[in-house]
Order: C-alpha cells, then sequence, then structure tokens
C-alpha cells in the first residue's frame, strides 16, 4: 500500500464528507470525480477515463466500483479493504451503470442520492446511461470539492514540495535557456527536474512557447530554436502526490525592448496588488478587480485576460485547475490554508509582445504567503 497521509488524516477527511452527505439530505453520493477518491482514500489512477464511481453512504461506508485493471491499483494506493472493492464484468453489450444500481441495492441505498457530473471522470455518454438506470439523481458535484478547498497542515506541505519542484524546474530552464537554445531541451530539463525530486506528471502538459507563441497560454505540439532576440513564455507545476504549484514567467534573449520592460513592470506590480488583495473572508473578486486597476493604469486593459488565477490541488488531467477562479465579480469568499496559483498574462498581439508573471501563494491568517523562492525580475538570458 502506497499511501502519502496517515490513518488520523483519512479518518478525518472521511467523517467530515460523511457529516456533509447527511447535512445535504443524501443516502449516499457517487463520486466520479479522481479528486474525490485520492482525498478520500488515497485512490490514484487514471482509471477514471473508463465507468468508475466510488459510493460514499450517509452511514460513512466507502465502496468502489471500478474495472478489472484497477483492482490492485484501488489495493495498491487506497485505503480500501477488498470487500469494499468492486469489478463490474466486460463483455459486448455490458452496463456497468446496471452493475452499480445492483451495489446500490446490496448497500440498502434507497433513498436521495447525490452524484457529482461536473468532472472528467464522467462522460455525456456515461452519464446518460448513469440517470436513465437511476433517474432522480441530485447534482452535488460541490460536496467534496468544497472540503478539498481548504488544505490540512499535511496537504500545505505537499504543496510546499510541489512549489519546491516548480522552483527547481525553473532554475533547469533558465540554466540552458539562451539564443539558439531548443525549446525541446528546454522542457526536458524542466521535467526532469520534477521527477528528479521525486514529484508526478502534472495535471496537464508544462506550456512552453517562443516566438508568436509566446502569445499563447495553451501547450501545443511543435518545437523551435530562440532566436538572438526572442521571447519565451513558460508555464508549468511541480507536483507531489497529485498537490500542484504552478508557477509563470516570460524569458527573454538579447535585449529587452521597452514594451517588454513596460510589460513586466505593470505584471510585478499587479501581482503584488493581488497578493495584497488575498486575505481570509473577502471575495474572490477583489483579486481580479486588484489585477484589472494595476493593468488598466498601465494601458494594458487590451492585453489581459479575463481571470488571473485560479485554485490549486490534487487534481488530475486534463487540466492542474482545481477551480474556483478569480474573475470580475466572484463573491466566493477566500480562507486560510487555501493554495491559489496568481497569473499575471498581458498578450499584445497588435505588437506581437507577451509577458507572464505567476506563482502559487498560501492563504494566511492576515493574508497570503509566496511558495517560490524566485524574486519577480525580468528575465533575460
Amino acid at each position: 500500500m502506497t499511501l502519502h497521509f496517515d490513518a488520523p488524516e483519512f479518518a478525518a477527511r472521511q467523517s467530515r464528507a460523511t457529516q456533509a452527505v447527511q447535512a445535504a439530505g443524501l443516502d449516499a453520493v457517487l463520486l466520479f470525480a479522481p479528486e474525490s477518491h485520492l482525498w478520500l482514500t488515497g485512490y490514484d489512477t487514471f482509471g477514471f477515463a473508463m465507468f468508475q464511481t466510488m459510493v460514499l453512504t450517509a452511514t460513512g461506508e466507502i465502496h468502489l466500483l471500478t474495472r478489472m485493471p484497477d483492482l490492485r491499483q484501488a489495493r495498491h494506493t487506497s485505503t480500501l479493504s477488498d470487500d469494499h472493492i468492486h469489478i463490474w464484468p466486460e463483455f459486448e453489450g455490458c452496463d456497468p451503470a446496471q452493475d452499480l444500481s445492483r451495489l446500490l441495492a446490496d448497500l440498502n441505498v434507497s433513498g436521495t442520492i447525490g452524484y457529482e457530473s461536473d468532472t472528467a471522470g464522467l462522460t455525456d455518454f456515461n452519464g446518460q446511461r448513469l440517470r436513465a438506470t437511476l433517474p432522480g439523481l441530485q447534482d452535488h458535484s460541490n460536496l467534496i470539492r468544497a472540503l478539498r478547498r481548504v488544505k490540512s497542515p499535511a496537504e500545505v506541505v505537499m504543496h510546499r514540495t510541489a512549489a519546491a519542484l516548480s522552483d527547481d524546474a525553473l532554475d533547469a530552464a533558465l540554466a540552458i535557456t539562451h539564443a539558439g537554445a531548443f525549446e525541446g531541451d528546454i522542457l526536458a530539463a524542466m521535467q526532469g527536474a520534477v521527477f528528479k525530486g521525486g514529484g508526478d506528471y502534472a495535471g496537464n502538459e508544462f506550456i512552453i512557447g517562443s516566438g508568436a507563441g509566446a502569445l499563447l497560454c495553451r501547450y501545443f505540439s511543435g518545437r523551435r530554436h530562440l532566436e538572438a532576440q526572442d521571447q519565451l513564455t513558460l508555464e508549468w507545476s511541480g507536483a507531489y502526490a497529485r498537490y500542484h504549484a504552478a508557477m509563470m514567467r516570460t524569458v527573454l534573449t538579447g535585449t529587452p525592448s521597452n514594451t517588454h520592460i513596460r510589460m513586466h513592470a505593470a505584471a510585478a506590480e499587479a501581482l503584488e496588488a493581488c497578493e495584497d488583495a488575498i486575505k481570509p473572508g473577502a471575495p474572490m473578486g477583489d483579486v481580479y478587480a486588484a489585477h484589472a486597476r494595476v493593468f488598466d493604469a498601465h494601458g494594458f486593459s487590451h492585453a489581459q485576460l479575463q481571470a488571473c488565477g485560479y485554485g490549486m490541488g490534487a487534481v488530475y488531467n486534463p487540466i492542474w485547475v482545481d477551480f474556483p477562479m478569480f474573475y470580475e465579480g466572484n463573491p466566493l469568499l477566500m480562507q486560510r490554508n487555501q493554495v491559489f496559483f496568481l497569473h499575471m498574462i498581458l498578450m499584445d498581439s497588435d505588437v506581437g509582445a507577451a509577458m507572464t508573471l505567476g506563482h502559487s501563494v498560501l492563504v494566511t491568517d492576515t493574508g497570503c504567503e509566496r511558495l517560490s523562492r524566485h524574486p519577480l525580475d525580468l528575465l533575460v538570458r
């Protein structure tokens, strides 16, 4: 068994989750999000790409319904005993939703049932089969997600480790970034630093782009060599026990243009303004407002995005975003021991210039703490 937390940690999580099920008036909740499975029991797999669910009853029982390849995965990574791991049979015409219905009957679950629909762990195809078999399901996608937002002391340690791996990745990138450098070598150095530090694959691909590609904030296929005068956008995250601490920087080669210098100054000021806006009990919309106010004052309103960060946690593909996000008017109140990624992104297509600056922070009693050891200086190689 490979568990990253001790028995009392899991017992506390399972107790809180059971109380949440009871408070919601549910007889059980069907958990399809892999993040819920991991948080509740330590179960760690990409098997969520197929039909897979975890049943949490109002009495605190936890059962997993999955495919045969994940039987040993559950034994190895989770707190579940063999009698709580159930395999649905695969054959032409099989319907795992029917197997789930029979499992619920065996567990005497007959009242109101909730489920998670807002997750990559439940495709529309499987969701339709699920609702056809179990009509009357109530959507409770936020039940476990809300519990996961505030991190325990043990989880904070995981985020700090992930942040250290993110810093290591940046160090590795900077060591080989120069005019003529190959993007593939930079990417390999960054990912290798995470693996050498005992980390995991991140919840999405590391983002890298130079030249015109520096104005993109999504991964895309195709590598190039840096030119003597160039811009390189990097967005990445160390991951440890699936916990993330994302970061983002734009690195320049050659002599920085006045535009890049102005953009960097605005990004640094905006990042510090966002940090100042993070306080327990304050709405997330305050952080976006601080970001927009600075960029507007610097004349970059045309180049900014409509969000400036989001939650971090233990998450799976296809993205490492652990909602909610910092966007205009978000009323959700921030809480101590939440972890957020703040990204200041300027993409000016009119002049072909990009500038980004970002790191992860931990919400404290009075504000926030940076989880990166790197300063906010303009990076030029």
